[in-house]
């Protein structure tokens, strides 16, 4: 009954959009009309869509420009080089994954879109096989589907050399890339959704200054090597993995000075036997995380420096002993640390070392987390600290950690 009901609220919607779409005037037409290279300046209105361009040109709407699609495909393609949108607003795309349904779809190179509102739409915008494009300053709020039927917020397949700037995006799916090096996304603002950004297959990219918040993870780097993730700011992942930061198999990677609340997981890294896939993770701060760190795979060797790990449930985990055991450690803040500073230089008199005691259980035996922070396993665990029986593993070492 309730999925009879969501078919009849679909139907009935699309065919207002089809009713509104049809009554107004055809976007294409004006398209066709404007000369190659010229700018078209559309009349406060509702165009109808969907619509392709061709040549270049410039379309500009003065935020009171709508383009309607008729709730079937893409509202608006671009199949050309130096095509720049501006200040329009985009609604009604299909709901169609497989033909990746978008408020707007570009091909080409050497484009601009700029400060342009896209609403009710699977995917936001979609950048197929597109180079040196600058995307800045648009909103993007996708259907109000459940999670799993979301589209991505903005999605770049097989395209470098981009600049995704200074966007709003709301409740979609993702942020992609795919096969897409050599990108910069910076200062963007992403709510409500699966995964703050995806990386795939694409080394080199700059992400630094975003703001990603109530995703399912934060930020995941698949295969994607030379990676810089600084400055962001992500907060209650706590869903879908429940990780802020997810790295694996991205050698020469840089995750500097971000700051990680409220997650399930701050960092989650592999421990590859390669010393090349060695992460940098430098200045960040972890607080309030279920777990700060985690580490899975062999052995590691990722570097730890000037870190802060504030009022985290878990500091580091581990999915086996001997995982991780070859990071490097230095001049980082632990709040867990109970050493002194007494020549008052800022740094603790001795070193700061973490050990598995009890809760090694939980770590080792994926079925035991269900007890973790219990009463039992937090007696047991005081139990084998104060006399124990068998040898803790020490899962790291900082030789001189910052105090606070």
């Amino acid at each position: 009954m309730q999925r009879a009901a969501w078919f009849g609220l679909a139907l009935v919607c699309t065919l207002a959009i089809a009713s509104a779409s049809a009554s107004a005037p055809s976007l294409q037409a004006l398209i066709d009309a404007t000369p190659r290279g010229a700018t078209l300046r559309l009349a406060p209105g509702v165009y109808a869509g969907p619509a392709t361009i061709r040549v270049p040109m410039v379309v500009e709407g003065d935020h009171q420009a709508v383009i309607l699609g008729n709730g079937r495909g893409t509202v608006l393609s671009v199949e050309a080089h130096d095509v720049t949108l501006r200040g329009l607003r985009l609604q009604g795309s299909g709901d169609s994954h497989d033909g990746v349904d978008a408020g707007l779809l570009l091909q080409g190179n050497g484009h601009v879109v700029e400060d342009n509102d896209f609403e009710d739409v699977l995917f936001g915008i979609h950048l197929k096989a597109v180079n040196r494009a600058r995307v800045l300053g648009n909103r993007v709020t996708g259907k109000d589907l459940f999670m799993g039927l979301r589209g991505d917020a903005i999605r770049l397949w097989n395209s470098h050399d981009n600049r995704v700037e200074d966007n709003s995006f709301v409740r979609a799916r993702d942020i992609t890339l795919a096969n897409s090096p050599y990108n910069r996304i910076v200062g963007n603002r992403f709510t409500d959704g699966r995964y703050g950004m995806h990386l795939i297959f694409s080394p080199h990219l700059h992400i630094e200054g975003n703001t990603l918040t109530h995703t399912g993870t934060g930020i995941v780097g698949l295969y994607s090597a030379d990676l810089t993730i600084r400055n962001n700011h992500i907060a209650h992942a706590l869903t879908d993995g429940g990780a802020g930061i997810v790295v694996k198999e991205s050698p020469g990677s840089r995750v500097e000075y971000n700051q990680i609340l409220h997650c399930g997981v701050g960092l989650k890294a592999d421990a590859s036997l390669d010393a090349g896939n060695a992460l940098v993770v430098r200045g960040n701060q972890f607080a309030h995380n279920i777990i700060a760190l985690f580490f899975y795979g062999e052995v590691g060797g990722h570097q730890f420096i000037a870190n802060r790990f504030d009022s985290n449930l878990t500091t580091v985990a581990v999915s086996a002993p001997g995982v991780a055991s070859a990071n490097q450690w230095q001049d980082n803040m632990w709040d867990e640390y109970q050493g002194f500073d007494r020549n008052h230089d800022g740094v603790g008199d001795t070193a700061h070392e973490l050990f598995l005691f009890a809760d090694r259980i939980w770590m080792e035996t994926p079925m035991a987390t269900f007890f973790r922070n219990s009463p039992a396993l937090e007696m047991l665990d005081f139990l084998e600290r104060l006399a124990p029986f068998s040898s803790p593993y020490r899962l790291l070492r900082d030789p001189a950690p910052r105090m606070h």
